[in-house]
């Protein structure tokens, strides 16, 4: 997503809108498929040697659930969307490298098909399957330590 300077009003901001090919966003790094493009609705100006951009950015992906390994689609959008560049000497202003920041962040590490609450996963856990570790309930502690509590204590035939 490229900006010429030189299109920006003085003073002013420019209105930008349209759809970019999601290649250069590197979605596949985080799991992600994307499915069409990039769109983007941006205003930009420069101010204090920078040039901004706030608007609204949307890029539909397709990733797997981890609990029912299915596909499943999203739509991320940023919206308000706005970041800051600063100028470097060129008359052309690539803000790709923020936009793919920006969605990445947005990206869940572990996804799951029902976030959001629109659907429900259809993986079926079986009735009383704990989905994460407990600490040691106090009945099974003493069962487990009991054969290194031997190992503290002297055998009491004498031997060594």
């Amino acid at each position: 997503m490229k900006v010429h300077l030189r299109q920006i009003p003085q003073g002013g901001t420019l209105h930008l809108e349209g759809e970019e090919d999601p290649v250069p966003l590197g979605l596949e790094e985080a799991g992600a498929t994307p499915i069409g493009p990039l769109e983007y609705s941006l205003d930009v100006g420069l101010s204090d040697g920078g040039l901004f951009a706030t608007g609204r950015i949307s890029q539909g992906v397709r990733m797997t659930c981890v609990s029912c390994l299915e596909p499943f689609e999203r739509e991320i959008v940023i919206d308000p969307y706005a970041t800051q560049v600063e100028l470097e000497g060129s008359e052309l202003v690539d803000l790709t490298t923020e936009v793919r920041e920006d969605i990445h962040l947005l990206l869940p590490a572990h996804p799951r098909c029902d976030q959001g609450g629109e659907k429900t996963c259809p993986a079926h856990f079986p009735a009383g399957a704990r989905t994460a570790p407990l600490p040691m309930e106090k009945a099974a502690r003493p069962a487990i330590w009991e054969a290194l509590d031997q190992l503290k204590t002297p055998p009491s035939d004498g031997s060594p």
